[in-house]
């Protein structure tokens, strides 16, 4: 089910917005301030964000700025700005698409399909982090140019951290994204144990990680920026 973050602080027009998208069988988290918007950015994974531009504890652009900042996620904004310069500033700060108020909800769930298939069409072909490459196309991976042999389990682990660079991510979340069906054995202590391992093999000082850091209490993060090399799909 694909995911939307949907920013809104007009809650008659909110609640409106999300029922409909629910209804179209998508998985919505609306928020109403840009506060609350990074929250759930840094704990969950969006397939595309919805965003206002007035917000009371900011604005939309600030927002796309980060959360791009972050991520390739495709990004709508949906306000009430309707002049050419909102429109132009939206997309030169990130945004993929642009609606105005007043709008139809076909047309907003139109816009957000075509943000969700242009995504299909792009694939990650490498990750380049620090001293850390990943060809992702071929399973290699790369510390100062030297392969680094890793398990795939540990592959697994390190494509999912650093496609989620800056984030906390929850052991559960971590879980369920490396793991199948016939690795239910795999639990907490286990991914604390394949952690260390993978720590082991890329890290310059694995008791001081400079990479994978520890977020006591909630889970870890890739703490390095990475840049993303993409490849269009023939459709």
């Amino acid at each position: 089910m694909d995911k939307i973050l949907f920013v809104e602080d007009d809650e008659s027009l909110g609640l409106a917005i999300e029922f409909s998208l629910k209804s179209e069988g998508f998985d919505v988290t609306r928020v109403t301030t840009v506060a609350e918007s990074k929250l759930h950015f840094q704990k969950e994974s969006f397939d595309v964000a919805i965003l206002d531009i007035g917000l009371p504890d900011g604005n939309g652009y600030d927002l796309c700025t980060y959360l791009k900042s972050q991520s390739n996620i495709p990004i709508i904004f949906l306000t009430a700005l309707d002049e050419e310069a909102n429109v132009v500033m939206g997309l030169e700060m990130g945004g993929d698409d642009y609606v105005t108020k007043p709008f139809r909800l076909q047309e907003l769930l139109s816009r957000v399909r075509v943000q969700l298939r242009k995504k299909l069409t792009t694939s990650v072909t490498e990750l380049i982090s620090s001293s850390i490459k990943v060809e992702v196309e071929s399973t290699k991976v790369f510390k100062d140019a030297t392969p680094v042999s890793l398990t795939n389990l540990e592959y697994k682990l390190l494509l999912t951290l650093m496609s989620n660079a800056h984030r906390t991510m929850q052991r559960d979340e971590i879980l369920e994204k490396i793991t199948t069906g016939d690795e239910v054995f795999f639990d907490e202590n286990t991914l604390s144990v394949y952690i260390r391992r993978l720590r082991s093999k890329i890290e310059d000082d694995p008791k001081n990680p400079a990479c994978i850091v520890t977020q006591r209490g909630l889970g870890y993060r890739w703490d390095q920026d990475v840049i993303e090399s993409v490849r269009s799909i023939p459709s």
